[in-house]
């Protein structure tokens, strides 16, 4: 994960490490009992993304559901840095929440204002954020996950 050129779409190393992280700091499953790395990318129906770990962190991450949502195809949103998903205003609320994810593991509940490719806003409603952490500890990112949101008009 440390090159935003991998292409993590149906990596099945990528999805342990997501369907894991998330399962052992959220206490349930991320994905249903039998999906995988392929279901994930393109048929989940909740946004997933997932950044690195750069003094600037970038998506290497985005599934379908994310690309509609934030109107990016794969190759223009991974290597956005993360921070241009808020607008300018927005980006030291965001750091302090995410410094909360990291004093804590993951924040679940999570409702924050995000910006699509287009400059249009919208609400993450209900959002679960945690850190990417593989079996030996070693953080390796940070995901998020949500299904609901509202435009902003």
């Amino acid at each position: 994960m440390s090159s935003a050129s991998a292409d993590l779409r149906t990596d099945p190393s990528f999805f342990a490490l997501l369907t894991g992280s998330f399962s052992r700091l959220v206490g349930r499953p991320l994905v249903p009992a039998g999906t995988n790395a392929a279901w994930l990318y393109a048929d989940a129906p909740f946004v997933c993304v997932a950044h690195d770990t750069q003094a600037d962190p970038r998506f290497v991450y985005a599934n379908k559901a994310a690309q509609a949502r934030f109107g990016y195809d794969w190759d223009a949103f991974v290597g956005v840095p993360s921070r241009l998903s808020a607008q300018a205003p927005e980006r030291a609320e965001r750091q302090r929440f995410l410094d909360t994810v990291a004093a804590q593991g993951y924040v679940a509940g999570y409702r924050g204002l995000r910006v699509k490719k287009s400059g249009a806003t919208f609400w993450i409603e209900d959002g679960v954020v945690w850190q990417l952490v593989d079996h030996t500890g070693t953080l390796r990112g940070t995901a998020a996950v949500f299904s609901q949101w509202t435009d902003v008009e």
